[in-house]
């Protein structure tokens, strides 16, 4: 049984056992009480060890914080504040010591800084941990809701020879001898294990697709991989995404499904992680309860990209980055948008053509494509979709625009010469979205073993 559910626990003559770490450790005369955590929950277990325990004096009154026990005992009512029962140890041992004269994580708060630099025993502490349990009943919320609706799951490739986003910040993927440069100069990838260049996959977006326009809808939620040589708190160089895509759905239906799957999650968290949400609501993000609430309340706003060059120009506000139409919203024109002028999260939609990949359905402008963000505050964009381009000519004639060699993407142009339908998709940050529930400030605290340039911390 672990703690969570102990602490739920009525007290129980029987004999129950847990396993944990120890959190601290005091003595009192012939008695010591020693708070134990097992990462169930955020709450300790308070352990009462007598000196008539036979290692009492030799292991138990040396032990310290980090240390790894098992102990045995009745669970009875506490008369502490704060707690139910408390465990009377019957029986401890003791599977792994920490000495406390170099074990980092003593009894006292660590910033998110010191902690990434020790990113192996950082989930020791109450934020990752908290973090960490968070994450985990997201990632399970995320299959919840797409079985709810009837999507069908899609295991995409990580290793593709497709660039998504038509960007060129993928990581090569190969079995070359890098010790020897003769073996990777230009024209020699026919040599390498797939007989051509190949990455790390961007996005599992245009696999998707091709399983959309068999099954009707389907998702993706795995690991994605930009080579993007950005050190801010917003990017990562290993993320994960969710990825859903639905034939016979077009940009308005999309938006919406989005909205349903965003109010989903936080529900969900909200009503399953509440004693760790208060824990962020309190030492991180003041008010983070009411902001989630509010999230669920209320409508998302929705403008066009137009109007909000518009807003953003008649601000006055003096931005880092120009405001002018067919250059892309950074990320201070995003929260400007959602904290100052809207107060909420806002849906972005018919982005100037230039700056979005080939795959998105022109509008009848022939300046806009059928795009849309949805921008959260404090955090920017959070999801990215469109509706795909279904029709062939046109697609075709987007990729040369865009010199893509059409032959690469055969396969792709296939799906509109066979059957093809309206779909349309989007993709949802899971870093970000963790980001926003928890209310911590850097994407690297919100991801077990964050990859960022220059740093592949904790292996």
């Amino acid at each position: 049984m672990n703690i969570a559910k102990i602490l739920q626990s009525q007290p129980d003559n029987g004999l129950i056992t847990i396993k944990g770490w120890v959190k601290t450790r005091r003595d009192s005369k012939k008695i010591s009480f020693i708070e134990v955590n097992d990462g169930s929950c955020l709450a300790n277990l308070q352990v009462i060890a007598e000196d008539i325990l036979p290692n009492y004096e030799e292991q138990i009154q040396h032990l310290s914080a980090g240390c790894s026990i098992k102990v045995t005992g009745h669970l009875t009512s506490s008369p502490a504040k704060g707690q139910n029962v408390e465990l009377h140890a019957t029986a401890i041992k003791i599977y792994g010591w920490a000495p406390p004269e170099d074990y980092p994580l003593q009894k006292k708060r660590h910033s998110f800084e010191f902690l990434r630099t020790i990113p192996h025993l950082r989930p020791r502490t109450n934020s990752l941990g908290a973090m960490t349990r968070i994450r985990s009943k997201l990632s399970f919320a995320v299959h919840h809701f797409f079985n709810q609706h009837d999507f069908v799951q899609v295991h995409t490739p990580i290793i593709t020879t497709s660039d998504c986003e038509g960007a060129g910040e993928m990581f090569t993927v190969t079995a070359l001898d890098l010790t020897k440069p003769e073996t990777i100069k230009e024209g020699l990838f026919h040599h390498d294990f797939f007989g051509r260049q190949a990455g790390l996959t961007v996005s599992g977006q245009l696999e998707a697709e091709a399983y959309a326009l068999a099954l009707g809808k389907v998702y993706t939620f795995g690991p994605t991989f930009r080579a993007e040589n950005s050190n801010t708190s917003r990017h990562l160089a290993e993320f994960w995404m969710i990825e859903p895509e639905m034939a016979f759905c077009d940009l308005t239906q999309n938006i919406t499904m989005a909205e349903q799957l965003l109010k989903s999650l936080i529900s969900y968290v909200i009503t399953n992680c509440a004693k760790d949400l208060e824990l962020f609501n309190r030492f991180i993000e003041k008010g983070l309860s009411d902001k989630l609430e509010n999230i669920i309340k209320n409508d998302f706003d929705r403008i066009t990209y137009s109007e909000a060059i518009t807003e953003l120009t008649k601000s006055g506000r003096p931005f880092n980055f120009p405001v002018e139409w067919g250059a892309d919203l950074q990320s201070e024109h995003e929260r400007f948008l959602t904290e100052e002028v809207f107060n909420g999260p806002l849906v972005v939609t018919d982005y100037p053509k230039t700056i979005k990949p080939f795959y998105m359905r022109q509008n009848d402008d022939h300046k806009t494509v059928a795009a849309m963000d949805i921008l959260f505050p404090g955090i920017g964009e959070i999801v990215g979709g469109s509706q795909r381009e279904e029709r062939y000519e046109q697609l075709a004639v987007r990729m040369d625009e865009m010199k893509i060699n059409r032959e690469d993407y055969k396969w792709y142009l296939d799906l509109r010469r066979y059957g093809s339908a309206p779909h349309a998709g989007f993709g949802l940050g899971f870093e970000r979205l963790v980001q926003f529930v928890t209310g911590i400030s850097n994407i690297r605290d919100v991801i077990p073993f964050p990859r960022t340039p220059r740093s592949a911390a904790g292996d």
